[in-house]
């Protein structure tokens, strides 16, 4: 009786096991990471609207959008924090009314949030709502281990409407920045009531998501996504505020959306997002975005910025994600919606007024 050895697998049979299994893997791979990001854009959703639901509960019981920042611990008051101090802002406002009470107790308002008052109280403590699940990035670039995503809307483009969003500095803000007390004659300027959204809440953006900044001094050019979003560029261009409308905002964003490939950013350390309990006078990047450049669009400083780089009121200081196609938008009625980079452009600057009169709806976004 012949025994026979077992017959082994031939080299090509192997390779094209290998191959096969290779195959599978790279179908599998991109459904995997899609459902990942699914979940991770699920969560951002969720923590927009944790930030909705707060505001909602701090207007039903002060009466008014909390503002972007200012000593509104004491309104009457015209001490405070000076502007290189970044005063505490809106999201220390709000702190109650997200299951954080004992956080917005340990707040010092004689202080800013780099103040040893609140460093090692405030702005070092990491709030897991403040925090896009999709940012790439983790280490933040002022505090390593906090940072903020989500930033407030407070307004269109400048030449339209200066201030116009639902969250604008206090009219007690003791800074005396003269892009905020002095140089602006603007009624849109301090907070703001419910009452005073006449656009629509469901047609008035109140949050949205921007990337962190970068920690160093990296040099970053304009095409290098997504990290060229993190950084600001110098125009040449002029911006007024409440002067020129829509064509001098058209212009803008022109200059701003053809900046040459080579150019580095005005200030490669960014600031954006560094401070979730803290604003700033001039430096609108820590925790505000505006209507200006359409969403995942670049930011840019104008000539005659009121707060210099990384970018002021009369800038165009972009909302950006890690989302593909968009970002997520808060509106004041408390809804979310996914907003995509290539929403019209007048559509995106109505989103970001409270007051101006567009008439939009929602099959427009």
């Amino acid at each position: 009786m012949s025994t026979r050895r077992p017959r082994a697998f031939t080299l090509i049979e192997l390779l094209v096991v290998i191959a096969i299994i290779a195959v599978l893997i790279a179908l599998l791979l991109p459904a995997v990471q899609a459902a990942r990001e699914a979940a991770r854009r699920a969560q951002c959703v969720n923590n927009l609207k944790q930030l909705g639901l707060a505001v909602q509960n701090y207007i039903s019981s002060i009466n008014a959008f909390p503002p972007l920042f200012g000593n509104w611990a004491n309104p009457a008051s015209i001490s405070g924090p000076a502007v290189g101090d970044w005063p505490l802002g809106w999201a220390v406002a709000i702190l109650p009314y997200m299951e954080q009470a004992p956080l917005y107790n340990a707040a010092n308002f004689s202080g800013g949030a780099p103040s040893p008052l609140n460093v090692n109280t405030l702005s070092i403590t990491k709030i897991n709502a403040l925090v896009c699940p999709s940012e790439s990035m983790k280490t933040g670039p002022w505090i390593t281990t906090t940072w903020t995503n989500y930033h407030a809307n407070f307004g269109g483009p400048a030449p339209i409407a200066g201030w116009s969003g639902p969250i604008v500095p206090m009219n007690s803000d003791p800074s005396g920045f003269p892009g905020i007390t002095s140089a602006v004659s603007t009624p849109n300027l301090g907070t703001v009531g419910i009452e005073t959204v006449t656009d629509g809440t469901s047609s008035t953006a109140l949050f949205s998501e921007k990337l962190i900044g970068l920690n160093g001094n990296a040099q970053v050019y304009p095409g290098a996504l997504p990290n060229a979003l993190r950084v600001a560029f110098q125009t040449q261009m002029t911006v007024l505020w409440n002067q020129g409308g829509a064509a001098a905002a058209q212009q803008f964003v022109a200059a701003c959306q053809s900046i040459p490939a080579t150019q580095v950013p005005t200030y490669p350390t960014q600031w954006t997002g560094a401070a979730w309990d803290g604003s700033h006078a001039g430096t609108l990047h820590f925790n505000a975005y505006d209507h200006f450049n359409t969403p995942n669009g670049l930011s840019c400083v104008s000539a005659n910025s009121q707060g210099g780089p990384p970018g002021a009121f009369n800038d165009a200081i972009t909302a950006t994600s890690n989302h593909p196609g968009g970002v997520n938008v808060g509106f004041c009625d408390g809804s979310v919606h996914f907003i995509k980079n290539t929403i019209a452009m007048n559509i995106w600057w109505a989103l970001g007024s409270r007051n101006n009169g567009e008439v939009i709806s929602s099959d427009q976004y």
